[in-house]
């Protein structure tokens, strides 16, 4: 084994692409760990407004790092955390409370919605705000008065709207009055001034300024961070492409050896079942399981590896296979009363191993492929979040013409990293194994 990697070590390719292959294995690993099966269904489905504070579609963070435009980062203030918050009680039970949430905006674009989560404590009678935006110009901007529960979306009040002068509120909010389309950058500061009806009644609020930008992967149509996505869909495009690869390569040399072996009707019928299956178009085949049957991966892993264990490879393993049949160590074998058994796993199959691991590495990157297709035509698994799947979103709410392309950059570049870094070593090892290539 170490003869072998010190021999792989030598080809730059091959190094590049294990080192690629180690790396991907870390993350899936990490993955698995830091974000269980459970957690990471909980956090891609979003019930419950698990994504409300994230903003919609927007850009990955390191965007900003590139020149041009330093778009807005999505700013959440929050009254129990920073801000200025007073209590001041009045007749008749009734208190007044005064929350000021201040923060600085420095970026060169509008952000893309403002929200006021209200959480108010009381019995009976709901606490009523009134909401003022101070600009870092002096202006106050009276907001509007309303019952201090649930989400506040100044972004679809028309009657803010109205006020602003048809401007959206993350546009007229924000907007500088001296230079026409761009904000003014400063410190601005939400004053919500609130009336609690009853004793021991409170209020809290809590400010989202929804940015451009968010993370390191960007959010969806649904607000959901697509670094879940992206992270989930490592390990399940190795494992689905490993798991495939080894049900379908081990098969296959098992029956090709068993076969060549046996002959007469029982090599008859594996290379029947052989033409028969190459001419048997699987992915058709895999639509119509998935539009009428199933979209499991269990259930797609299952038949892609039973319809590729007859597979042109047969051929090439019998090939071989007859070839170590009349070596004189299998006659040898037979002389001194061996079983098919004992032959065949232990004298015809240790000798074509070599030949099997090239090709199982380079058929990977292909189940892997076929595994992504199938969830960009929509035949995903239901549960799990797919490097296919996070492109067939982005595909069905038009991300390439919204100009969205990080939705389908990212999902396609990790898929096409996973199959060259396994076809360099693939290759590399084909290089090795195979004396016609060496000197190529």
């Amino acid at each position: 084994m170490k003869q072998g990697l010190r021999q792989l070590m030598r080809y730059p390719a091959a190094a590049i692409g294990l080192a690629i292959i180690v790396i991907l294995v870390v993350v899936a690993i990490y993955t698995v760990i830091a974000i269980p099966y459970n957690e990471a269904i909980r956090l891609w489905r979003g019930g419950g407004g698990l994504w409300a504070e994230y903003p919609k579609n927007a850009w990955p963070e390191w965007i900003n790092l590139l020149p041009g435009e330093n778009r807005p980062t999505t700013i959440i203030l929050c009254s129990t955390e920073v801000g200025e918050k007073t209590v001041r009680p009045l007749a008749g039970g009734v208190s007044k409370v005064e929350i000021l949430l201040p923060f600085d905006f420095t970026y060169d674009g509008f952000p893309q919605e403002i929200s006021v989560f209200f959480a108010p404590q009381f019995d009976k009678r709901a606490p009523f705000a009134k909401i003022t935006w101070l600009t870092p110009d002096g202006r106050e901007i009276r907001v509007g008065e309303r019952t201090a529960v649930g989400v506040y979306r100044m972004s679809i009040d028309g009657d803010l709207t109205r006020r602003l002068g048809g401007r959206a509120a993350h546009i007229g909010l924000f907007a500088d009055p001296a230079a026409e389309g761009q904000p003014l950058k400063g410190r601005y500061t939400l004053r919500v001034k609130g009336w609690l009806m009853e004793e021991n009644a409170d209020l809290d609020a809590r400010l989202v300024v929804f940015g451009q930008v968010h993370g390191l992967a960007g959010t969806d149509h649904l607000r959901r961070d697509l670094m879940v996505g992206l992270l989930w869909g490592i390990p399940v495009a190795l494992v689905f492409g490993l798991l495939a690869a080894v049900g379908t390569q081990i098969s296959t040399f098992i029956l090709a050896a068993i076969g060549v072996w046996h002959r007469k009707w029982v090599d008859g019928a594996f290379r029947w079942l052989t033409q028969v299956n190459i001419i048997m178009p699987l992915l058709p085949i895999l639509i119509m399981i998935g539009m009428f049957f199933s979209r499991s991966i269990g259930v797609m892993l299952g038949v892609i590896i039973f319809f590729n264990i007859f597979s042109a490879s047969y051929f090439v393993l019998r090939a071989m296979f007859l070839q170590i049949k009349e070596s004189s160590y299998i006659e040898a074998a037979r002389a001194y009363g061996a079983g098919n058994s004992r032959i065949i796993f232990r004298y015809l199959i240790p000798k074509v191993i070599p030949v099997l691991l090239p090709q199982f590495i380079l058929v990977v990157p292909g189940f892997v492929f076929l595994e992504a297709s199938l969830a960009v035509l929509g035949l995903g698994d239901p549960h799990l979040p797919t490097l296919g799947k996070i492109i067939h979103e982005a595909h069905v709410n038009a991300a390439i013409f919204v100009g969205h392309y990080y939705w389908i950059v990212l999902p396609g570049v990790l898929l096409m990293v996973m199959g060259i870094a396994f076809a360099m070593v693939g290759y590399t090892l084909d290089r090795i194994i195979n004396p016609r290539l060496r000197q190529i």
